[in-house]
């Protein structure tokens, strides 16, 4: 086995475009040098503008792959992104946890798809305390922290859950990202020195992935934060399209 990177892994969607799920999150973990895994929750067939189709895989088979994924390499940290329900987070989360107690998780709750298609199941929303006390981190955009925290999710609940609430759908300080850590606020500001970003389909899966990846260096979280926030402006910046480039 190879000694030379820290190991990190993706269980989330697998997207053709190449642009959001599993494959952006490798693409990303390549790029800062972590040797990345993937699990599929989901088989998408879908563009960077366009949402056709979904299959879900049975959670019986993601939490066989975490077993055997985790048996046989040294997980530090997992970044999960697109579940379709409450129940099946709460499986995943587990069986991370019955493997190995200590390794990081981060979890991007893709709620809908850029191209508005619905992922996560809302009526099994109030069901996620649980498992968020159960993750490191939870990276929402600024809509869907407002859905998460319109059922109470959050109350009291910051000092097991870091939250990083992303700044791209705020109407005021466009682009500045929230850390809520042990109750307390830091402001991560963009660089004001770039005036030409666009919009990237997976802006958030590359985000969460690059978080992980550095979480999986022993990273402390806001330093991991401020560099998942380099590594996205440098995406968002890489061209005008809405596929984004990793080097």
């Amino acid at each position: 086995m190879q000694t030379e990177r820290p190991f990190a892994m993706s269980i989330a969607g697998f997207d053709p475009s190449g642009g959001a799920g599993l494959l952006a999150d490798i693409k990303t973990m390549e790029q800062l040098k972590v040797q990345g895994l993937g699990i599929c929750t989901a088989m998408t067939l879908q563009t960077e503008l366009q949402f056709f189709n979904l299959q879900w895989r049975p959670i019986t088979e993601i939490v066989l792959e975490i077993d055997v994924l985790m048996k046989n390499y040294p997980i530090e940290a997992v970044k999960i992104g697109a579940v379709k329900d409450a129940g099946y987070l709460n499986e995943i989360i587990t069986r991370i946890k019955l493997n190995n107690s200590e390794t990081k998780i981060v979890w991007d709750p893709v709620l809908k798809s850029t191209s508005e298609f619905s992922f996560f199941d809302l009526n099994t929303i109030s069901q996620l305390r649980s498992p968020l006390k159960q993750i490191d981190l939870t990276t929402p955009n600024y809509d869907e922290y407002k859905v998460l925290q319109e059922n109470h999710l959050f109350k009291n609940l910051e000092k097991q859950c870091s939250v990083l609430i992303k700044g791209g759908h705020r109407k005021d300080k466009l682009g500045t990202d929230i850390l809520i850590q042990n109750r307390k606020e830091i402001s991560i500001e963009p660089n004001d020195t770039v005036s030409d970003f666009y919009p990237k389909h997976g802006s958030g899966c590359v985000l969460s992935s690059a978080i992980v990846s550095h979480l999986a260096k022993g990273e402390n979280l806001e330093t991991v934060c401020r560099k998942g926030k380099q590594y996205i402006e440098q995406f968002l910046t890489s061209n005008s399209s809405l596929l984004g480039f990793h080097s």
